[in-house]
């Protein structure tokens, strides 16, 4: 915990505190914690832990079971490629790989400036519109690899505005 500022202890533990008095906090806590710093290192974990008597080892199986956690700093901007059997057998892969190639940065890694991190997702629940893309929450329906410098494109110029 030697890592973290003190600050950074003060917030997380007025996290910890607003959930006090509920029976199962984790889940709230950890949420609370992955909206404020955008992700869960060990650090925050042990502190999670002295804070509420939960064991870090199920803390860790928490953050590592569901996806919308994590144990690295992501990008500004998450991009998630979702890889389910309607996107794959629509061309998910190809799209993924051109979102890799111009951002030279594998699934699961975060570009070096920061701003873009590429995941590869199971499945976004839109079928419908495949292959599917979300970023941040916003869904790009029946994407194609020609598609993919446009998209980058939008949020680099964004970035530029600011």
């Amino acid at each position: 915990m030697a890592h973290l500022s003190e600050a950074a202890v003060k917030k997380i533990n007025a996290i910890c505190d607003r959930y006090a008095d509920e029976r199962t906090p984790l889940m709230m806590i950890l949420s609370d914690v992955q909206k404020e710093y955008g992700y869960i290192p060990l650090e925050v974990q042990e502190l999670v832990s002295e804070r509420t008597g939960i064991s870090v080892a199920e803390i860790y199986g928490v953050v590592t079971f569901y996806s919308f956690f994590s144990l690295n700093p992501k990008g500004k901007y998450v991009i998630g490629c979702c890889l389910g059997t309607a996107c794959y057998v629509k061309g998910a892969q190809q799209v993924i790989d051109k979102f890799s190639e111009i951002l030279g940065i594998k699934p699961g890694e975060t570009t070096k400036d920061g701003l873009f991190t590429l995941d590869a997702l199971r499945c976004i629940g839109a079928c419908g519109i495949a292959p599917a893309v979300s970023i941040n929450g916003k869904v790009y329906p029946k994407m194609s690899v020609n598609s993919v410098p446009a998209v980058i494109e939008e949020y680099r110029n964004a970035e530029a505005n600011i």
